[in-house]
């Protein structure tokens, strides 16, 4: 008897017995792969521009306030005032010169004293008295103009003197001289274009000339 080719084996679970492949958990679906980005090469990296906020970047820009006080004078009145002013500090002084050129010099010469006494203390005791006097000299008191301190506060002697004498008198005329008399001209002229009708004087020491 011709001995035959062993027969084939069968695989495990084909055999009697013996326990069918193990199951396979299911699969568990995925959805589609979510694209990642280039990766970011090693080292520091360049700073990424942002988007500027509604409105852009830029800061909000501080108003000055408007005048919120009296009425303004203008510069018709704010010049007539000037002008009685100065004819009321200027007379003693004018008689003082009559006087020398009639010959009277002693005389003369002692008016002219007086005269330049009163022309300093005119504004600062004029201007110092209690309301509604306060910030008016005779010549404003006589066309309704009355100087204001931007802070609220009274006009005192000292103020007074500051702004007609030091600032008025002092930079804008007598300094101002040295430059062609310019910087006095610019200062009589200011309030023509200021919106506040403020000549510079009244810029330097925070001031508004208005109606009384």
């Amino acid at each position: 008897m011709e001995s035959g080719s062993a027969p084939p084996d069968r695989p495990s679970g084909d055999r009697p017995g013996d326990p069918g492949p193990a199951p396979q958990p299911p699969e568990t679906p995925t959805g589609p792969e979510t694209p990642t980005g280039p990766e970011t090469p090693p080292g520091p990296q360049p700073a990424r521009e942002t988007q500027p906020p509604p409105g852009g970047w830029e800061q909000p820009v501080a108003v000055q306030p408007q005048w919120a006080g009296a009425e303004l004078s203008g510069w018709w009145r704010r010049v007539g005032a000037y002008i009685l002013d100065g004819i009321f500090t200027a007379i003693i002084s004018w008689v003082g010169w009559i006087l020398i050129a009639a010959g009277s010099t002693g005389i003369g010469v002692t008016l002219l004293v007086v005269g330049a006494v009163v022309a300093f203390f005119y504004y600062p005791l004029t201007m110092m008295r209690d309301a509604p006097n306060n910030g008016q000299t005779l010549g404003k008191q006589v066309l309704g103009n009355r100087v204001v301190r931007d802070d609220g506060q009274s006009v005192n002697f000292g103020w007074a003197l500051l702004r007609q004498f030091v600032v008025i008198y002092l930079l804008f005329a007598v300094v101002g001289s040295l430059l062609f008399g310019i910087p006095w001209l610019l200062d009589v002229l200011w309030p023509l274009w200021d919106k506040e009708n403020r000549a510079l004087h009244d810029m330097i020491v925070k001031s508004h000339v208005v109606l009384a």
